[in-house]
Parts: C-alpha cells; sequence; structure tokens
C-alpha cells in the first residue's frame, strides 16, 4: 500500500479564480443525505456520517481541507466513509480524491468507463471554449484535462447499478458530458443525485454561477462531448420521476418545481441544451 500511495495523484494544483456565494454550505436534504458546496461544485454525505456512510465525488482542486472542516463543524467527530463514488472524473469532481484516500484508506468506485482517466491512461479531450456562453465557458481553456492516477485504488462499480455500501440506491449511467459519468438513485423517496447529467444553474454564465440561480440545465456545454448521449441521459433521468434533485452544480430542487423545468428541458432540450457551435456538435 505505500508503494500505491506514493503514486497516487489527482488533478493539477492550480488554483482557479472561481467560486460562488454558496461556497461552503452544507445542507440537508434529507435525514441521510446531506450536500456540500465547494466553491462550485457539489459532494454528497450519504448515510450517518458518524457511523456508516459514503461520500459522493471530492470537490475542486485543494478542496481537501474544506471538505474535512465543513464535515467537522456539522457533525463534530467523524469516521472516514466507506467509500468514494465518483459520478465522473472532471477536475472539480475529483479534485480533492487522491488526498483523501491516502489518509482515509478507503476505496474509490467509477464506472468503468471512467476508469482510463482515473489510472492515468488516457486524457480528456480539451474543453471547447467555442461554444456559446460567458465568461466559465471562454475560461475553460484553463481547467485540467489531463488523467489522474488513482492506481488499485479505483475500481469498477458492481454491475445491475448496484452500489457498494448503500444497498437502497442505484447507479444508473449517463454518458455524454463523460463517457461514464453516473448518476445515483433512490426509489423510496427518488431521491437523484444527478453528477451533471443534468444541473440547476447556467454553468457557463459566471454571475449565475456565483449567484447560484436556480434553473434546471443540461450538461455544462464546454465539457460535453457527445450531445445526442447527453439528451438520451436526460431523459433516462426524467423517465425515474424524481421528487428531489442533488446536482453535482447548483443547489437542490424539490417538488413541482422540479416536475416543471424538467419537462421543459426535456420538450427543448435540442435548443436550450445544446450549444449552436462547438467542437463537438455531429
Amino acid at each position: 500500500m505505500d508503494e500505491q500511495e506514493q503514486t497516487l495523484h489527482g488533478p493539477s494544483g492550480v488554483k482557479l479564480p472561481m467560486t460562488s456565494k454558496n461556497d461552503g454550505l452544507l445542507e440537508e436534504v434529507t435525514t441521510d443525505v446531506h450536500c456540500l458546496t465547494i466553491k462550485i461544485v457539489n459532494v454528497c454525505f450519504i448515510g450517518d456520517v458518524t457511523g456508516n456512510w459514503v461520500l459522493v465525488d471530492t470537490g475542486m482542486p485543494n478542496g481537501k481541507e474544506d471538505l474535512i472542516t465543513a464535515l467537522q463543524n456539522e457533525f463534530g467527530p467523524f469516521t472516514p466513509p466507506q467509500a468514494i463514488i465518483l459520478t465522473h472524473g472532471h477536475f472539480d469532481h475529483v479534485g480533492a480524491v487522491a488526498e483523501l484516500v491516502d489518509e482515509w484508506q478507503v476505496p474509490v468506485y467509477a464506472h468503468t468507463l471512467e476508469l482510463p482517466f482515473l489510472t492515468g491512461e488516457k486524457d480528456y479531450p480539451e474543453p471547447d471554449t467555442s461554444v456559446e456562453g460567458g465568461m466559465v465557458a471562454k475560461s475553460s481553456k484553463a481547467f485540467p484535462n489531463e488523467a489522474i492516477q488513482l492506481g488499485n485504488a479505483v475500481m469498477p462499480l458492481p454491475e445491475q447499478g448496484k452500489v457498494p455500501y448503500l444497498g437502497e440506491w442505484q447507479w444508473v449511467h449517463t454518458p455524454g458530458h463523460a463517457p461514464g459519468q453516473i448518476a445515483l438513485f433512490r426509489e423510496r423517496d427518488r431521491l437523484l443525485v444527478s453528477g451533471d447529467a443534468v444541473i440547476t444553474v447556467k454553468q457557463d454564465e459566471l454571475n449565475k454561477v456565483y449567484k447560484q440561480t436556480q434553473e434546471l440545465q443540461g450538461p455544462p456545454r464546454y465539457l460535453t462531448t457527445d450531445w445526442e448521449a447527453a439528451k438520451n441521459s436526460a431523459e433516462k433521468l426524467y423517465n425515474l420521476n424524481p421528487e428531489m434533485i442533488v446536482p453535482g452544480h447548483g443547489v437542490p430542487m424539490f417538488g413541482q418545481a422540479l416536475h416543471a423545468q424538467f419537462e421543459s428541458l426535456i420538450r427543448d432540450f435540442d435548443q436550450v441544451a445544446v450549444p449552436d457551435k462547438g467542437k463537438f456538435l455531429h
């Protein structure tokens, strides 16, 4: 394990001047699901953080201390999670994963199609700065796209949608934004952790990102490489008929507002989600 620890590394540690007014906000979605915003991205704590729980995603580069401090401030003494589940491997979702694995010695799970990006084998395509949008899209050329190295610490999710340590949950393959992106869904209360397949803020506009203006959207345009798959994934999640969404970006959304906006997004996906131009359009 010592040799493995020495080889683990996450995204390049560039400090990006991006944040939101919700940075550091920890919200209770249900009694056993909490959402923490780290700068502009959300991580989830599922379960009892003083007992058995799972961490979903790890936030931005240099975000390890933000995550641990939020846990300590909200819950006091906590136990390390049983596992880390990654919705996908983009830099803002795996920023602290290598450091957390090194500290907690816990396994990481991701879809098999994401493993090349998590084991140093393959880089993501560079972000598409040509898509229409605001300053986030234009500045995305600075975002790290290189593969990270988790070695044997990362393993494929079980088949048939089973989620390690979360018996009530299922994972759902939602490609488009990333080849192996997943969402998590719990039938009992129809709670959806959507990753970046659908989000609740217009992620390419800096002002809306900072204010966390709530509006259901497709995936961030500048990092989405397959728009046909992205549309199919959004429809797959809509057909689950969720009552609550915890997105990768933006604030959680509930009930009638969610239903109405999700219906509108699916109906008008090609017009409101897909960019008019860009290198990933076919």
